[in-house]
């Protein structure tokens, strides 16, 4: 299996090169999460020893309604290397996407490590410096974004690129609960949303 899951990363690789892929049915099941961190985790360690650099981590599918579109009760999660952001400001070169969708988030920016299975909403509450608001500028390898769980978490969580906004709030005093956020396509509104709409808090 493990021959199976490194055939699958280095296929997954090969497609940043602007080649979509079908999707990994006959590598992975659907919900087989265990099996896609694997492939996730070897690309990431190949990517790390060419020299990316991990600066943070991504959250993905924490709608509900996401979740039951692709039949999990689970968020999947990613990394983010350096050369996936984009300066607040700045422009996003599309040759380095193949399918790419934009969605708004809030980024947490930790002021101090988080480490162990048993993390309460305390302990991040603690470890956060500082909240800004975000665009993820999600894709995928996978043709037509035709994805399961496990297709998702192979590829690095649909992750693309990620934009920082320069203001930060400190979190102490900050609803991030209420929070609201609107995005806007060319001065028309596109999408709102709130932070309750995460899995009921970011």
């Amino acid at each position: 299996m493990g021959e199976d899951f490194e055939a699958t990363a280095v296929q997954l690789r090969d497609a940043y090169s602007g080649s979509v892929i079908p999707p990994l049915r006959g590598a992975l099941e659907p919900n087989d999460a265990d099996g896609a961190y694997a492939v996730q985790a070897i690309n990431t360690r190949f990517w790390e020893t060419a020299g990316r650099r991990i600066v943070g981590r991504k959250v993905g599918l924490t709608a509900k309604a996401v979740q039951q579109q692709l039949g999990v009760d689970q968020p999947d999660f990613g990394v983010l290397f350096d050369d996936m952001e984009i300066a607040d400001g700045g422009v996003i070169p599309s040759g380095r996407l193949i399918q790419p969708k934009a969605e708004a988030e809030i980024a947490l920016i930790l002021g101090a490590d988080l480490a162990g299975p048993d993390i309460s909403r305390a302990d991040v509450e603690a470890a956060v410096a500082e909240a800004a608001a975000a665009i993820e500028i999600v894709d995928s390898r996978i043709a037509d974004w035709k994805i399961t769980f496990a297709d998702t978490v192979a590829d690095n969580g649909s992750s693309g690129m990620f934009v920082l906004s320069t203001a930060r709030k400190p979190l102490a005093g900050l609803d991030l609960w209420t929070c609201g956020m609107a995005l806007e396509v060319n001065g028309a509104l596109a999408s709102l949303g709130a932070g309750c709409a995460c899995l009921g808090h970011p």
